[in-house]
């Protein structure tokens, strides 16, 4: 049966998760899963075996010590866990969403994602989790690897999430910008709200139909507005995302391979990095 996947750990992005997750439920008419990882930690490696500069006696009992802790630690893990699934529970069910399916799973948070996602509708996740969500010039380093290897839209909490009122959608005019267009012409996520068509590039006339073919399509169910500028990606959606109050930026999601990413960067992860708002990114 088709959901919507909540991803949540113990950052400050997880009521923005439920949040939103329970915005597009509520619009889907779809139920919500709610996840949990705990990833396993070698309790020894972590602290780092310093035990080959002192005796054998003592280095057993340092060992078995660190065994003891370990242990103690994915017991302490395995409750944090289970605690934030149910305040997490009862913030959906308070927003209305009355079918939810809690997941607590143990391994690696982004093969974990891409295994539970195969009935997901839509992905949500925090910009960054409880390790890095106070790096503020940063986005979480799972992200773009879940983004990547993802065949759902993912949509990604901002810190504090509104529920969405407008759509600003970042044309490009490529494929994956053409195929989050036919889900924003299609998904009754989407329906009746306005959108802010936006393509910072020349303005000639190729780019000028591009953007008005792609604006035609939304017509029928939506407001519509225009704009073409030659300008900076980040700088010009950045700019119409900070002016749209209740905005949810859309946007087609890495369509360069990592090498070159890499090496010149990516549009797509300099807007989820600087903009306030919901990011909705379709691959």
């Amino acid at each position: 049966m088709e959901n919507v996947l909540a991803c949540i750990d113990a950052s400050s992005y997880a009521n923005s998760v439920c949040d939103l997750s329970a915005w597009a439920a509520r619009r889907l008419g779809l139920p919500v899963e709610l996840l949990h990882v705990v990833q396993r930690k070698d309790a020894v490696a972590a602290r780092g075996d310093l035990s080959g500069a002192i005796g054998l006696g003592a280095k057993t009992e340092l060992m078995e010590e660190l065994v003891r802790l370990e242990e103690a630690d994915a017991r302490l893990q395995v409750e944090r866990g289970r605690a934030l699934l149910a305040a997490a529970e009862a913030r959906l069910r308070e927003s209305g969403v009355s079918n939810v399916r809690v997941l607590h799973r143990h391994g690696g948070i982004v093969e974990t994602i891409l295994e539970q996602e195969t009935d997901a509708r839509v992905v949500v996740i925090g910009k960054r989790g409880a390790s890095h969500e106070f790096a503020t010039d940063h986005i979480g380093s799972k992200i773009e690897r879940v983004v990547r290897a993802s065949s759902k839209p993912i949509l990604i909490a901002s810190r504090v999430a509104e529920e969405p009122r407008q759509i600003v959608f970042a044309y490009d005019a490529s494929a994956a910008a053409n195929r989050a267009l036919e889900r924003l012409v299609n998904s009754p996520l989407f329906a009746g709200l306005p959108v802010h068509l936006v393509m910072a590039d020349s303005d000639n006339e190729a780019h000028r139909r591009s953007l008005d073919n792609a604006a035609a399509q939304l017509r029928a169910g939506h407001e519509v507005t225009t704009t073409l500028r030659k300008a900076k990606p980040e700088q010009l959606i950045g700019d119409i995302v900070a002016q749209t109050p209740g905005a949810m930026l859309m946007m087609g999601a890495y369509g360069h391979s990592p090498l070159r990413t890499l090496i010149v960067g990516s549009t797509t992860t300099a807007m989820i990095r600087t903009v306030r708002v919901p990011v909705l990114l379709v691959r």
